[in-house]
């Protein structure tokens, strides 16, 4: 059944549109937006919010500082025979990198699982409400994480960083998600788009905020990782909780004023909503899992093993030694690539950011489905011709294939969330992105699982340095065939599987009718929305600003 909307004479007995304030300070009614309220506002907030969770992507720059956390010039090493459950709880030897890495596991499980879990409950609870649990938990983590090194143990790392950290990242990720499609449903890509372009960027910010924090920090007696956790806590915490205090959601039935819901169109947007219950019940549901989970599984095998590919690859072409291969490199050698490879991560994680807010604004005019086709496609062509590239000791070639590769994994996860919107409705929107998110939990198994075993393979084999990575480029571009196949199966949901009017959460809230957006919405680059858009935009664009400081040295 299609919503109902109340009459122009129902609305205006109702009284002026404006919170509840007998609701709880964290009640999603005490969050409905007023008369004259400007959905440019909301952006901003979920920008504040994923800008600081998407440092769980760099916290890579921990691991060598606290691996020599009690030596300071060099790592205490444990004894050989020491168990993974003794390094848990030692306070005599420094941590393995590899054991510390189990926090960056932890990230992303816990991200899946806890988004896929707490979906349903957001829906209800609101934004707000998950904005400021998210915020503790994920800067409340941190500081157990400083606990932990001041203790010097382990477990307490992995579970204040890792497990509590990691709720608090799948809480914080999905979030605005359901609260942005709501307000913009002109612009759903993009208004998606924009967050998750935050998360991306979150690294390209506290990756450099962290080494200089660090560096301020460093003693003779400390590596300065613990000082910087409470920073960046206390910072993160201010950005977070004023982006959940900024949210507000728009009042039952809202839409922009003059805008026509382009339902039944060849886009498949649908007016109607899906409950929770039936959406994992349709095939549309896992035909999109699967879709994002080969997206992702493809992007994520390059940029796990980025650096190492161009080195691998490349080998004494990056310095103008093409005679050189890699294994003849000496060790100067080696760190001189090495430096220069970083600037390629560097590059891939610009791509990724810029094409997750790029491709999901364009699918508001191409549609979804047919952003999906051109990620497949243009994929399929250049995953299977970035070997031929490497043949040719083309860098600029090899390096613009993985950079469009990477931009369409970024994308890839922009787009998710509209793409559910269009076909579930709204109401539940967030909750079924939650489960969505276990497809990444599953890519970032696959992805690197194949990318490594496959290298390996080679390895043992004998196969050239430089062609290590020919057969798993191909595999990859065998993900994307699937894919493809995937996402041109999937068609519109049968009607049954939409809900009654009025069974969604905010069904109770005030609607407004006429042209249904009352004053709601308008008002564009206010004052106050120039403020919040600046607070979000400097810390990005000094991030944008480090991070070519590393990649132009992949050109000189």
């Amino acid at each position: 059944m299609r919503t109902a909307y109340p009459s122009e004479e129902e609305v205006t007995t109702a009284g002026p549109l404006q919170p509840d304030v007998s609701y709880g300070l964290f009640a999603r009614e005490r969050i409905v937006a007023e008369r004259g309220f400007n959905r440019w506002l909301i952006p901003p907030c979920a920008l504040a919010i994923h800008l600081c969770i998407g440092m769980a992507y760099g916290f890579s720059v921990f691991w060598l500082p606290l691996s020599q956390a009690l030596g300071i010039a060099a790592p205490l090493a444990c004894p050989e025979e020491m168990s993974l459950l003794g390094r848990l709880f030692t306070t005599q030897c420094d941590w393995k990198i590899a054991d510390l890495g189990w926090m960056y596991t932890l990230f992303f499980v816990l991200l899946g699982s806890s988004a896929a879990l707490f979906g349903g409950w957001l829906e209800k609870a609101g934004p707000r409400k998950a904005g400021v649990i998210a915020a503790l938990c994920w800067c409340g983590g941190l500081v157990v994480s400083a606990l932990g090194i001041k203790l010097h143990q382990l477990w307490l790392l992995w579970l204040g960083s890792g497990v509590i950290g990691g709720i608090g990242l799948g809480l914080g990720y999905i979030s605005p998600v359901s609260t942005l499609i709501k307000w913009f449903p002109d612009r759903r890509g993009m208004a998606t788009g924009m967050a998750i372009m935050g998360f991306g960027g979150g690294a390209m910010i506290g990756s450099p905020l962290a080494a200089l924090l660090m560096a301020h920090f460093r003693t003779s007696a400390s590596v300065g990782v613990l000082e910087t956790f409470l920073v960046m806590a206390g910072i993160y915490f201010v950005f977070m909780m004023v982006g959940a205090f900024g949210y507000r959601v728009p009042p039952s039935g809202w839409q922009p004023a003059g805008w026509q819901s382009p339902a039944g169109t060849k886009r498949m947007i649908t007016n109607g909503h899906v409950h929770l219950s039936e959406a994992h019940k349709t095939p549309q549901f896992w035909l999109i899992w699967a879709v994002l989970c080969l997206n992702v599984s493809a992007g994520i095998g390059v940029i796990g093993m980025a650096s190492p590919m161009l080195q691998e690859i490349f080998g004494g072409n990056l310095i103008h030694r093409p005679d050189l291969g890699f294994a003849a490199l000496d060790p100067v050698q080696r760190g001189a690539i090495a430096g220069i490879a970083a600037g390629f991560a560097a590059l891939l994680s610009l791509f990724n950011i810029g094409g997750r807010f790029f491709w999901s604004t364009l699918s508001d005019k191409i549609g979804r489905k047919t952003a999906y086709l051109v990620f497949f496609l243009l994929g399929i062509i250049l995953y299977a011709a970035a070997p031929t590239f490497a043949h040719m000791g083309s860098r600029t070639l090899f390096v613009g294939a993985l950079c469009i590769i990477v931009s369409m994994y970024g994308g890839g996860f922009a787009l998710a969330p509209a793409y559910l919107a269009d076909m579930f409705g709204t109401q539940f929107v967030g909750a079924i992105h939650g489960r969505l998110l276990t497809a990444w939990s599953t890519a970032g198994i696959i992805g690197p699982v194949v990318v490594n075993y496959i290298r390996e393979i080679n390895k043992a084999a004998g196969v050239p340095d430089d062609r290590l990575y020919d057969v798993t480029l191909y595999v990859l571009a065998g993900f994307l065939v699937l894919g493809l196949l995937c996402n041109a199966l999937i068609k519109p949901v049968a009607e049954h599987r939409f809900m009654d009017v009025g069974t969604g959460p905010g069904a109770h809230e005030t609607s407004v009718a006429g042209d249904l957006s009352h004053g709601i919405g308008r008002g564009g680059l206010t004052p106050t929305a120039a403020l919040a858009w600046m607070l979000v935009i400097l810390p990005l664009l000094w991030g944008v600003a480090k991070t070519l400081e590393s990649a132009i040295r992949l050109f000189q």
